[in-house]
């Protein structure tokens, strides 16, 4: 699987000449038009899905760790690392246009495995707050805690280790990933199986994505 270890820019473009194929610019306008439709539903989703009742799964690794509040750290990280990683993204069209694919594949994942597994959070559970989405997004009376399986902050950066060219900057982005991890397990808002499978979500959903962005893909 080459997507998954280089990004779409092995064929160089400049955003004046990837603007100039109509492909990409109609995959590029398509794929914001998605993901705007998505941001605008995603709260009566995640309304329904804190109402409705779900079970309540055994995690031997959670039982043993004690709950601590750590969103300031977690979102440090993640922001962090979404700076770092569009430093690499923007100037280069199509690994922008597979990463924006790539991160609505990954909702459109989390929407249907959230749908068909309804869970109750976690024991101990200390609500995650982001100053950001907690604001624009997830709009809700009270926080969201069944927003369980997989973890979208630990994709979310793994999707952006994988955008990012071989290098340093790459291995800091999966150890920051790492990180997140570990801290949504430290604050017991997310069972160990979320977090153990967002990379592998991460890395199906870019792949797949990589067919969307594909340069050799435009018309001659």
């Amino acid at each position: 699987m080459p997507y998954l270890v280089a990004a779409p820019d092995s064929v160089p473009a400049t955003w004046p000449a990837a603007w100039q194929q109509s492909a990409f610019r109609h995959r590029l306008l398509l794929t914001l038009v998605l993901l705007g439709l998505l941001v605008a539903n995603l709260p009566h989703f995640f309304a329904w899905v804190q109402a409705r009742p779900g079970s309540q799964l055994p995690d031997p690794l959670l039982t043993l760790l004690p709950a601590h509040e750590v969103s300031w750290p977690t979102f440090i990280v993640i922001y962090v690392s979404a700076g770092v990683a569009l430093t690499y993204v923007l100037p280069r069209p199509y690994v922008l246009l597979q990463l924006l694919g790539a991160y609505w594949l990954m909702q459109v994942c989390r929407i249907m495995l959230l749908a068909l597994l309804p869970l109750e959070p976690p024991v101990g559970l200390l609500p995650l707050r982001d100053p950001i989405i907690d604001t624009f997004i997830y709009v809700a009376a009270g926080p969201i805690t069944k927003d369980l399986f997989f973890s979208g902050h630990t994709a979310t950066v793994m999707l952006l280790a994988l955008a990012t060219g071989p290098g340093p900057r790459r291995w800091g982005l999966l150890a920051a990933t790492a990180l997140v991890g570990l801290l949504v397990l430290v604050q017991h808002v997310h069972y160990t199986y979320d977090v153990v499978a967002a990379p592998v979500f991460a890395l199906g959903c870019y792949w797949l994505a990589a067919r969307w962005a594909d340069p050799a893909k435009e018309p001659e």
